[in-house]
């Protein structure tokens, strides 16, 4: 399965600074949102903090931390060690300095290995799947009001409109131990993934998004097009979407690159 990424990330209106960080390898199939929270500069710090630990220890196939989950793949283990390993250094960075003192951040990632697609997650960041003109939360949010919304407590559409929404109930880096949410499933041609921080997702419905995605196609495109519509409906956030569009490697490819490189 060949990706084709793209990542952008935008302050919003309303807010000065950009607490979001990202990151889009499409080499190694690697795409990871993270939006920061913390006093001052604390959140932007947790955030970058979370995406470069992550990529350097999937990078550096350095040794593996935690607990080994037989419940799923390898590659799905592995991510779910770089977020081990991320959380705890936010956590010990913020424990080490006053001015970081609860600092934390939302993590979404996704790796992909061959057709199979792995997810890591803590927080209300989010990964949707579009597959056949349908667009599909794979993620579920570690917030206050989404804990209501699922013991029918309220409706979706009650909770659209509450203000204390974006209170989280998991984030890393705020305690040594936290684990992330995992998930796998098997990737098909033509499918599209979103990676998002609650910048857009609380400013774009899932219909919308939808919409932008399937008129847009290609991801640079749709990734400007949901941040400009996120902005026009307020841009109260910080704002960050990557667009990973999956297709399958023809079997003639490789050897139309080696007739290409023998002709040269």
């Amino acid at each position: 399965m060949e990706l084709i990424a793209a990542g952008i990330t935008d302050t919003g209106i309303v807010r000065s600074n950009n607490e979001d960080n990202y990151i889009v390898d499409e080499k190694r199939g690697l795409l990871v949102v993270a939006d920061g929270m913390g006093g001052h500069a604390a959140g932007e710090v947790a955030s970058k903090m979370a995406v470069s630990v992550i990529s350097d220890h999937l990078l550096g196939q350095q040794k593996f931390f935690g607990a080994y989950n037989q419940s799923y793949s390898p590659s799905t283990n592995n991510l779910n060690s770089a977020l081990r390993l991320a959380n705890l250094a936010v956590f010990e960075a913020a424990e080490g300095s006053p001015h970081l003192r609860g600092m934390g951040t939302t993590v979404s990632a996704v790796l992909i290995c061959g057709n199979r697609l792995s997810i890591a997650h803590i927080g209300d960041s989010r990964v949707y799947l579009v597959r056949s003109g349908n667009i599909e939360q794979l993620t579920d949010d570690h917030s206050v009001i989404n804990e209501q919304v699922n013991r029918n407590l309220i409706t979706r559409e009650e909770a659209a409109n509450f203000v204390t929404k974006n209170y989280l109930t998991k984030a890393l880096g705020i305690s040594a131990d936290m684990e992330a949410d995992l998930s796998e499933l098997t990737l098909l041609n033509d499918d599209i993934l979103l990676l998002c921080t609650d910048g857009l997702s609380n400013m774009i419905t899932d219909e919308g998004i939808l919409e932008i995605i399937l008129f847009a196609q290609e991801p640079a495109a749709i990734c400007n097009l949901l941040i400009s519509q996120a902005n026009e409906k307020g841009g109260r956030d910080n704002i960050t979407a990557i667009i990973g569009c999956f297709k399958e490697k023809k079997w003639y490819s490789s050897l139309v690159n080696y007739v290409a490189l023998f002709r040269r």
